[in-house]
């Protein structure tokens, strides 16, 4: 038996605040966040990826949340090879005589580099000590592709963040081609990390096929929608689409029987435009608990009990891929 919790990537993006999801009267960063864990019981931390929060903020997190709420955690930007704005680094840790432009690992001293980790430890610390912590998750660039070099960047990263979770999601398509995807596989299960799986637009460089298969605790799905501007569109036209009710009923059958190999499994929707993404979040929601009886939280927005089953088709051929340790 698995227990499936659903969620949204992020709470607080501006155009979610905008779309009129949260009632006029629920218009403090506290009080959203409240709104938000009273109708689900996961979210994707985002922020963490673009700066290192203050390490009160994410202990206000922890207290404005029930006690079975669960973070997952997005790791900073500099960590997966994106470049990133000097800006967000913390003031103290920003490199001497520059102010502006975008940076990658390579460009910092290495005593730098271990302060940002260092930071960045601090900063999840709060949630992991009270228990809420699901995964650090790990986005990285369409130019990482599969490689024995990439596989010890991936090791490293994990390394770094025992004995929390590790979930990585990866946009280059070589990981899965051939008996590439034997050896990802078998790599992420035998150093217990979670590959995230994924639903995104297909026929790019970037597009990863929507195999469901659990390498680690917790299985992690993530749903990127289907716009046809994902490569070449701005934040909201890439991630603006609204799932059918066919397509997530369809989804909901597979991800009951996804969660029979996994002890858990977090979906989250990041159809983030317009508040999009939890409107189909808590319809996925129904169409997950009715079915087996759950009851639910609040307006039926949370997270959800399940037993699952299989893989889906698309993943059968790895089915014999095992999760270490189980």
């Amino acid at each position: 038996m698995g227990e499936i919790k659903v969620g949204t990537s992020s709470w607080a993006d501006r155009s979610l605040i905008a779309s009129g999801w949260y009632p006029r009267a629920v218009n403090t960063p506290a009080g959203r966040l409240a709104y938000y864990a009273e109708r689900f019981g996961l979210v994707e931390v985002d922020t963490t990826y673009y700066a290192m929060p203050a390490v009160e903020t994410t202990a206000a997190w922890v207290d404005r949340t029930p006690p079975d709420f669960t973070f997952n955690v997005k790791a900073f930007s500099l960590f997966t090879s994106h470049p990133t704005p000097l800006s967000a680094l913390p003031r103290d840790l920003r490199p001497a005589g520059r102010d502006d432009g975008r940076v990658r690992r390579g460009d910092l001293p290495p005593e730098t580099y271990e302060g940002l980790w260092e930071r960045f430890r601090e900063v999840v610390e709060p949630i992991a000590a009270a228990g809420k912590l699901g995964v650090l998750l790990f986005q990285f660039p369409p130019w990482m592709g599969y490689g024995e070099t990439a596989k010890r960047r991936i090791l490293d990263i994990a390394e770094r963040c025992r004995p929390w979770r590790v979930a990585i999601e990866v946009r280059n398509g070589s990981w899965f081609e051939g008996d590439n995807a034997t050896d990802t596989f078998g790599f992420l299960a035998r150093h217990d990390i979670s590959i995230v799986s994924v639903d995104m637009p297909q026929g790019y460089a970037s597009s990863i096929p929507p195999v469901l298969l659990a390498t680690a605790e917790p299985a992690v799905m993530r749903f990127h929608g289907h716009s046809v501007a994902w490569e070449s569109g701005d934040k909201q036209e890439k991630f603006r689409y609204a799932y059918r009710e066919d397509e997530l009923a369809q989804w909901a059958e597979r991800l009951r029987d996804f969660a029979r190999e996994t002890k858990e499994l977090h979906v989250l929707l990041n159809n983030c435009c317009d508040g999009q993404a939890q409107r189909d979040a808590a319809r996925l929601a129904g169409l997950l608990g009715p079915d087996l009886g759950w009851s639910a939280r609040g307006t039926g927005d949370q997270s959800i009990r399940s037993a699952g089953s299989v893989l889906a088709p698309q993943s059968r051929t790895a089915r014999r891929s095992p999760v270490a340790g189980r």
